[in-house]
C-alpha cells in the first residue's frame, strides 16, 4: 500500500516545508489559480466559484518607494477609481460651495478644507472595501492567499508569503490579472527618492501642499485637479500633448477649463533633477524643450504621473517562454484570454492591447470563468467601451476619436455634429461655460451609423455610461434624433444636436 501511494503522489520540499503538488491522476489542488487580487482576479475568481470551480487567490501588494502599502481589491480600490472619485467629488462640494451663494445659501465666515478628514473618511471607506472583498471571498468557497505568486510551470505556482516562506499550489488553469504599477522616470536625480506616486497620494496623512504634476495623462489631471479643487497650489508639467489616445479636441477643453479653474500647466517641458533643500522644499529644475531655457521652482511634493508598468518582471514568465510584447512588457493574448502557453490566461491592464479600465477586467474576468468552466464560449467585446476622466470639468466618451475616426473613414466620409451648451447648473451660479461641448461622430453615408460620441460637463459619466448602450445597438443619427431628452438636463442637448462641423455654423445651443 505504501508503494503504491508513493508512486500515485509526487511530494517537493522547499524551505524545510514539504507540499503536496500534484498526483499521476492529473489531479491539482484547484481546478483554476489567479494571481492578482484585483477588480478583475476577484470577479473571475467569484464567477469560477459560482460555477462549480475549487478557486484560489494570490494577492500581494509591494510597498511603494514611500513604503504605502494597502488592503485586497487591487488598484480600483485602493489607489484609483474610489479614492479618486471621493476626493473629486470632495473639490466638487468644495465648486459648489461657492455657487450655494448664488443661490441663496448665507454661508458666513472663510470657506476651508482640512485634508486629515477627508483623507481619512476615504482610507476608512477603502478599508471596509477591503474587509467587504474579504468576506465575499470565503462566502463563495474562494481561497484568499496572500503570497506574492510565480509560475513554476503551467500549472504549478509558487507563493511566497512576507517572511520568505515558500508554498507550492498547482491548479488546472492559471489565471494573471496583476495589472500594473505607476512608473518613475528612474533617470532623473531625485525622482524616486523624493517624489510620490498615485499609489501614495490617496493614502497621505497630511496634506501634499503646494504639489508639481509632472505628466498628462487622465491619472495627471485628475489629480491635479482636484488638489486644485480643495484649494492647494497645483501645476501639471506636460512634455508633449495631454490625454494622449483621446480626441484631442476634447483635451484642449479640459485642459482650458482646468487652467480657468485655477490649475497652472508648464507645457513642453522635461524635469531634470529634484532636490531636496534644507528647509525641506523640494527644488525642481526643468528645461522648456522649445527655447532650451532651464528653469527653477519649489514645492511640498512631486507627484509622477508617467505611465504605468504591467507587473510582469517576478512572475518568471520568461523560463515559461510567455511572450510578452518586449516594447510595454505586456503578456501577448488571444481574443480568449489565451497566453502563448497552454493552460496559461492573462487579462486586464496586464494584457497587451487591453484597455486599462475596471469595468472591461471585470467583464472579461467573468467571461473567462464561464469559458474555463466549459459553460459558454462568448468572448469579450473590447469595441464601444466607454469611460470618463474625472477632471473638474468631467469628460466622457465612447466610440472613436475625431482623428481616429477620420483616419479609418477619411475626412470625407464622416459627418461631426457638436454644439457648444450651457448646463441649467451653471446659470445662477454665474459659471463660465465656454468649453461645455457636445460632439457626435458619424459616417457620413448610409444610415449614419454613430462612431463617437464624447462630451465635457457635469455628471459625465452618468451621460455617457446611459449613451454607451445605444453603440452596442448599432446607433445612428437617426435614431439619437428620434430620442426623446429629458428635460432640463445636459444628456438631452446630445439629442438635440444638429449643427455639423462641415457647415461652419455657430454650434453655441440658444434657448430650450
Amino acid at each position: 500500500m505504501a508503494a503504491l501511494v508513493r508512486s500515485r503522489h509526487r511530494w517537493k520540499r522547499i524551505n524545510c516545508l514539504q507540499v503536496f503538488t500534484r498526483n499521476l491522476t492529473g489531479k491539482y489542488n484547484y481546478d483554476l489559480l489567479v494571481i492578482g487580487g484585483g477588480s478583475g482576479g476577484l470577479a473571475c475568481s467569484k464567477e469560477a466559484a459560482q460555477l462549480g470551480q475549487k478557486v484560489a487567490v494570490l494577492d500581494y501588494v509591494e510597498p511603494t518607494a514611500k513604503g504605502t502599502k494597502w488592503g485586497l481589491g487591487g488598484t480600483c480600490v485602493n489607489v484609483g477609481c474610489i479614492p479618486k472619485k471621493l476626493m473629486h467629488q470632495a473639490a466638487l462640494l468644495g465648486t459648489a460651495v461657492k455657487d450655494a451663494k448664488k443661490y441663496g445659501w448665507q454661508i458666513s465666515g472663510t470657506v476651508c478644507h482640512d485634508w486629515a478628514t477627508m483623507a481619512e473618511a476615504v482610507q476608512n471607506h477603502v478599508r471596509s472595501l477591503n474587509w467587504g472583498h474579504r468576506v465575499q471571498l470565503q462566502d463563495k468557497k474562494v481561497k484568499y492567499l496572500n503570497l506574492k505568486g510565480s509560475l513554476v510551470d503551467e500549472h504549478t505556482v509558487r507563493g511566497v508569503n512576507k517572511a520568505g516562506r515558500e508554498t507550492i499550489l498547482t491548479a488546472k488553469n492559471i489565471v494573471i490579472a496583476t495589472g500594473g504599477r505607476p512608473k518613475y522616470p528612474t533617470t532623473i536625480p531625485g525622482a524616486m527618492e523624493h517624489g510620490i506616486t498615485s499609489d501614495d497620494i490617496f493614502w497621505l496623512k497630511k496634506s501634499p501642499g503646494k504639489t508639481l504634476v509632472v505628466g498628462a495623462s487622465y491619472v495627471a489631471l485628475e489629480c491635479a485637479g482636484f488638489l486644485t479643487g480643495i484649494g492647494l497650489d497645483a501645476t501639471v508639467m506636460v512634455r508633449s500633448i495631454a490625454l494622449r489616445g483621446f480626441d484631442q479636441q476634447m483635451a484642449g477643453l479640459v485642459t482650458d477649463y482646468m487652467e480657468a479653474y485655477g490649475t497652472k500647466f508648464v507645457w513642453k517641458s522635461v524635469p531634470n533633477r529634484v532636490d531636496k533643500l534644507s528647509s525641506g522644499a523640494l527644488q525642481v529644475t526643468w528645461t522648456d524643450t522649445q527655447t532650451g531655457s532651464q528653469h527653477k521652482d519649489t514645492y511640498d511634493s512631486v507627484l509622477w504621473a508617467v505611465g504605468r508598468a504591467p507587473e510582469t518582471k517576478a512572475l518568471g514568465l520568461d523560463k515559461l517562454g510567455v511572450q510578452l510584447n518586449k516594447e510595454t512588457g505586456k503578456i501577448v493574448v488571444g481574443a480568449d484570454e489565451s497566453t502563448s502557453v497552454p493552460n496559461i490566461y492573462a487579462f486586464g491592464d496586464i494584457g497587451e492591447g487591453r484597455p486599462e479600465l475596471t469595468p472591461t477586467a471585470i467583464k472579461a474576468g467573468k467571461l473567462l470563468a464561464h469559458r474555463l468552466a466549459g459553460q459558454s464560449a462568448e468572448l469579450m467585446n473590447y469595441d464601444n467601451v466607454p469611460t470618463t476622466v474625472f477632471t473638474p470639468l468631467e469628460y466622457g466618451c465612447v466610440g472613436l476619436s475625431e482623428e481616429e475616426a477620420e483616419k479609418r473613414h477619411g475626412k470625407d466620409g464622416i459627418e461631426v455634429y457638436h454644439a457648444f451648451y450651457k448646463p441649467l447648473e451653471f446659470t445662477v451660479a454665474e459659471r463660465d461655460a465656454s468649453q461645455c461641448y457636445i460632439k457626435v461622430i458619424c459616417e457620413r453615408g448610409g444610415n449614419r451609423k454613430i462612431l463617437g460620441l464624447h462630451f465635457t460637463g457635469p455628471n459625465a459619466g452618468e451621460v455617457t455610461q446611459g449613451f454607451s448602450m445605444g453603440f452596442q445597438c448599432g446607433a445612428t443619427y437617426s435614431h439619437l434624433l428620434q430620442t426623446v431628452g429629458i428635460h432640463p438636463t445636459c444628456g438631452e442637448e446630445v439629442v438635440k444636436i444638429n449643427i455639423t462641423k462641415r457647415s461652419g455654423l455657430d454650434a453655441t445651443v440658444t434657448g430650450c
